[in-house]
């Protein structure tokens, strides 16, 4: 699928002066990226971008960032038909021990199918979000490539130039 339209992000301030880096996602790892790739986890709206970013304990400090976005091919995990082709059902996207088999196995099975799916030209992934208090109408959109140009376009909305 393609995606066009505007993403958010809240990002830890510690990130905010390189909002496109994917540093975080790299060094920590995530849901949708082993450690060493970078990654950007976006959301289609701010709330959700919000919610993902402050998963456990009380709101902490972020920088909210918004990007526009025109991005192809992305895969479309809500498409079940199209996750169950890769061997994924909700379940498997949204459980909880990803962290456990990272730390365990070196790379948790989500990990896994991020990189099949980059293997096969993905840029990223939309994805119903898992974070406390999230529907399903809560979308996010894993980034694992991105640039400033076509097919995975993403400039951060700074017209004020407010992060420098």
């Amino acid at each position: 699928m393609r995606f066009e339209g505007l993403l958010y992000r809240a990002l830890n301030p510690v990130w905010a002066r390189d909002p496109l880096s994917g540093e975080g996602a790299r060094r920590h790892g995530g849901r949708f990226n082993p450690k060493g790739m970078p990654a950007l986890y976006t959301s289609l709206s701010i709330m959700t971008a919000i919610r993902e970013a402050n998963q456990i304990g009380t709101l902490q400090p972020t920088t909210l960032v918004a990007y526009r976005g025109d991005l192809e091919p992305v895969f479309d995990a809500t498409n079940l038909d199209a996750a169950r082709e890769y061997g994924f059902g909700p379940a498997d996207l949204g459980g909880d021990g990803w962290r456990v088999r990272m730390r365990d196995d070196g790379k948790a099975p989500t990990q896994l199918l991020a990189e099949r799916l980059i293997a096969a030209g993905y840029v990223g992934l939309r994805v119903r979000s898992f974070a406390r208090g999230a529907g399903d109408a809560d979308l996010n959109l894993v980034l694992w490539r991105w640039s400033d140009a076509a097919p995975a376009r993403l400039v951060l909305v700074d017209d004020e130039r407010r992060l420098g």
